[in-house]
């Protein structure tokens, strides 16, 4: 039994909105200077880890208004946006011209995928925010490096309350805010970055 209202489930769509804004900007900004198979796991990722947010908070509303539990909706989130997150960071990575092969580990017999997830998701966070600063300090923002850190913490946090009790409301409202705040930092982030001229910033 989870504690969701409305309001809640409402406010839910605002990170959502917020990512989503601020990868339309990435993706218009970036295209000039990225090789196809780069703005690829850009607009992959970018599209995958917005669609995983969205079904999420259609999930909550559903529940909350009382419409049915589609469950599905809440349990694909984490796969769907810890992938998508890394398929962007990746693409930023390899934009910047970094290249590391990652070493594939041996999934025991019995493997939930938590871990697994929650790696990507803290490799793709930490490329995507890596990557901005570097280009923040290219095009002489470098005030933006500390932003894009909080973005991360942000990040970091929410996982952290997400990995608590979930049928809280106090644990969701706290949750929501650590990532409205978030998305929000990484939009003013990005925002930044368009303004100052990254459309045209040659590399």
């Amino acid at each position: 039994m989870y504690e969701f209202s409305v309001p809640m489930a409402l406010v839910d769509y605002i990170p959502v909105l917020l990512f989503g804004f601020a990868s339309v900007l990435l993706m218009r900004d970036l295209y000039n200077k990225m090789a196809k198979y780069a703005f690829a796991c850009l607009a992959a990722g970018t599209i995958d880890a917005f669609i995983a947010g969205f079904l999420k908070a259609t999930w909550k509303l559903l529940y909350a208004a009382g419409i049915c539990d589609f469950h599905v909706l809440n349990t694909m989130f984490l796969p769907t946006q810890s992938l998508g997150l890394l398929l962007t960071g990746l693409g930023i990575v390899i934009m910047l011209g970094w290249r590391k092969k990652a070493a594939l580990a041996v999934a025991p017999p019995v493997f939930s995928g938590t871990f697994l997830f929650i790696g990507m998701m803290i490799l793709g966070l930490g490329a995507i925010c890596a990557g901005l600063s570097v280009l923040a300090v290219k095009l002489k923002k470098k005030w933006l490096i500390p932003v894009f850190v909080l973005c991360f913490l942000c990040y970091m946090g929410m996982g952290y309350l997400a990995s608590r009790d979930g049928s809280s409301a106090a644990m969701n409202w706290a949750e929501q805010g650590v990532n409205c705040v978030g998305q929000a930092l990484l939009l003013l982030g990005v925002w930044t970055l368009h303004r100052a001229g990254l459309r045209e910033y040659l590399l």
